[in-house]
């Protein structure tokens, strides 16, 4: 959804959940997929904001905007563009606050395979 401002611009900046409406269930239905959970290790990883195409993913663009998109409905990632670039920030203090351990045991489960 797209927030029309007074000047007629529409925002570019995507909705957000509130993490304390987020559910465990939701965000562990968000990380059973490998290309998702793929996403948050890099995200964890970097440690800064990435654009969407900084992260090789073995699907088509349509695919991964897919998984981007569940990753941002879920909690995990907050989205904004820089130029025409769409960046994307793990909510990793947010998320430690909320559930505690969780992305360090998902980001560590996944390197090990």
């Amino acid at each position: 959804m797209r927030a029309v401002t007074g000047s007629g611009r529409r925002d570019r900046v995507p909705p957000h959940p509130d993490l304390s409406e987020i559910g465990l269930q939701q965000v562990l239905d968000a990380l059973v997929d490998p290309v998702r959970r793929r996403i948050v290790a890099e995200l964890y990883a970097a440690g800064e904001d990435l654009a969407c195409g900084t992260i090789e993913l073995p699907v088509s663009k349509s695919t991964a905007t897919h998984h981007f998109h569940v990753l941002r409905e879920a909690g995990l990632i907050r989205q904004h563009y820089a130029g025409t670039s769409r960046m994307n920030t793990l909510r990793r203090e947010e998320f430690e606050e909320r559930f505690p351990g969780l992305l360090r045991a998902v980001v560590t489960a996944h390197a090990r395979g």
